[in-house]
């Protein structure tokens, strides 16, 4: 089926642009979404009617979306869940839980607004795309931790696979080795006075 863009759609095409599409792609998403409107002669008679009209209403959304997509670029947003000694998730985290935690920052984001190439199934830091937009994207990461002290940690650098056990003796390793670094510093001080 053929229809014609209403907004820019990722990895089909732009406003206005005439484009082929499997029927159930358009009759089950493009079309119920206001995405696009059938290529008839009619419609497109409409859409260059009212094109002005719809590229300065995408310009104004636009121009909202990168607003508040500046507030959101680069930011951690941390998820905590469940999982396993290795660090499997006993689930996955879900558009809608990026969404709820994006949110929280105070930008309005939606599970549709979330662009997750593969599902989050396990511990560790995550980049994410938001598009506010479909022409606004931006990268958020995404902290899942099994606790506010592993969030932190990972935070860090610090490195939180294998069992408990291991990390405990990681972390108590570089606490000494840190430790070590300060005394060394305050000998050199010391010595330097």
């Amino acid at each position: 089926m053929d229809v014609i863009l209403l907004q820019r759609v990722e990895k089909l095409g732009a406003m206005g642009q005439v484009v082929k599409v499997k029927d159930g792609y358009a009759r089950n998403y493009l079309l119920p979404l206001g995405k696009a409107l059938r290529a008839t002669a009619a419609n497109r008679a409409k859409y260059e009617a009212d094109r002005v009209v719809l590229e300065a209403k995408n310009a104004e959304r636009r121009t909202g979306a990168a607003g508040e997509a500046q507030k959101l670029d680069g930011k951690n947003f941390t998820v905590i869940r469940q999982a396993g000694e290795t660090g499997q998730l006993y689930g996955s985290v879900s558009p809608r839980d990026i969404a709820e935690a994006v949110s929280s920052s105070g930008v309005e984001v939606s599970r549709t607004h979330v662009m997750l190439d593969t599902p989050i199934k396990a511990v560790g830091l995550h980049q994410v795309r938001i598009a506010l937009h479909p022409e606004v994207i931006t990268n958020v990461t995404i902290n899942v931790a099994r606790s506010n002290d592993e969030a932190e940690a990972q935070l860090r650098g610090e490195k939180l696979g294998g069992n408990q056990d291991d990390r405990e003796e990681a972390r108590a390793a570089a606490a000494a080795l840190f430790e070590d670094e300060e005394l060394a510093e305050d000998a050199a001080g010391g010595n330097d006075a």
